[in-house]
């Protein structure tokens, strides 16, 4: 069921607009300015929003404006309502962004059918078939701006393990259910924990990406790790889930037993050195995934900032790292300094904290 954001500052409009829109079977929520749409929109990315040109504060050209320069709400048709209807209104407000415009007072049918002309198109050429989610050029543009910003930010890199295993075992449409799990949860995670601009994207197949930062890192991880972990359980046979592993076969047709499925998370950030290209951000996360591959169960790897922090802040680089660094990695790491200078600096950091707590 679409959700559909209405702003729109007279309330008797707000209203059959609503009342309207319910009736055909759409979630709808309505708000009466545009600095509340914005917010909205950023929080919870509706499918598409219905805008009045004319609100109090920023107008709806503005609202545009905002909405279009975030890789998390770009792809969001927005259907323009307004009163003037000149040519060069239009124009202006085509220019901006908006998807369609329809001058007041307007035919309701008219504007259901533009609605959901505008969602079915947006569904297949924008977004995630699978899932929904943003992603190809939103999750390149989500990541590019970040590399033009000074403030602290941490991409996580998720990826489901002994993914074809299940997909063998248990079909291609039981995999996507558990693909589709995994994007859910991480947007009710970044939903409930993340900031309000925080992006979420489909890479492909069972991989996702969110953009957050550093403050919140940790607490995503953790929660999206534990809800999959846990949600994921239904999609297992009874046996299956009691022995822990499933029965299959391996690339060469050998049979083999292999784990459930868990999520590897590899988180790369600002805090060692700042990336100057989305292939080198590309490749840090691959790392940290990788790494994260290593130790068993729904882990994850942060490359953290070579200076100690202050204990005191909510963001500390060794929890995470001390989750994974087995004693094997920590020697790997030492043996080869100029291969992985970034796992080194986390066991370097590592072994300073707990000389310094100890």
């Amino acid at each position: 069921m679409a959700n559909i954001l209405v702003v729109e500052d007279e309330r008797v409009i707000a209203k059959l607009l609503k009342e309207t829109l319910q009736v055909e079977g759409y979630q709808v929520v309505t708000v009466l300015n545009g600095e509340d749409a914005v917010q909205y929109a950023l929080r919870e990315t509706p499918h598409l929003i219905v805008l009045d040109l004319m609100l109090p504060g920023i107008d709806g050209y503005e609202v545009s404006r905002c909405l279009r320069s975030h890789p998390k709400t770009m792809h969001i048709p927005i259907i323009a309502l307004s009163a003037y209807g000149e040519l060069s209104d239009k124009i202006r407000a085509f220019e901006i962004g908006v998807d369609d415009y329809i001058t007041k007072p307007f035919q309701t049918d008219e504007l259901v059918a533009r609605i959901r002309t505008q969602i079915r198109r947006i569904q297949q050429s924008c977004l995630s078939p699978l899932i929904g989610l943003p992603g190809g050029l939103q999750v390149e543009l989500a990541i590019k701006q970040k590399l033009n910003v000074v403030e602290p930010w941490s991409i996580l890199y998720l990826d489901l393990d002994n993914f074809k295993a299940f997909n063998d075992v248990y079909g291609f449409l039981t995999g996507n259910d558990i693909i589709r799990l995994a994007g859910s949860i991480c947007q009710r995670v970044v939903r409930e924990y993340g900031n309000p601009d925080d992006f979420v994207g489909h890479i492909g197949g069972d991989d996702f990406v969110v953009v957050t930062t550093p403050d919140r890192c940790s607490r995503l991880c953790h929660q999206i790790s534990a809800a999959f972990k846990e949600e994921s359980a239904v999609f297992y046979r009874v046996e299956d889930l009691r022995r822990g592993w499933i029965n299959g076969v391996d690339r060469k047709g050998h049979p083999y037993q292999f784990p459930l499925v868990s999520l590897s998370i590899g988180v790369v950030n600002n805090h060692v050195r700042r990336p100057q290209s989305i292939q080198e951000i590309s490749a840090l996360a691959a790392q940290a995934k990788s790494f994260a591959k290593q130790s068993t169960g729904n882990v994850y790897h942060i490359s953290p900032r070579r200076t100690l922090m202050n204990q005191e802040n909510a963001y500390s680089p060794f929890y995470n790292a001390a989750s994974i660094l087995s004693p094997t990695l920590a020697q790997y790491a030492a043996d080869n300094p100029h291969r992985y200078p970034d796992l080194l600096a986390v066991v370097e950091s590592k072994t300073e904290y707990e000389q310094r707590v100890h």
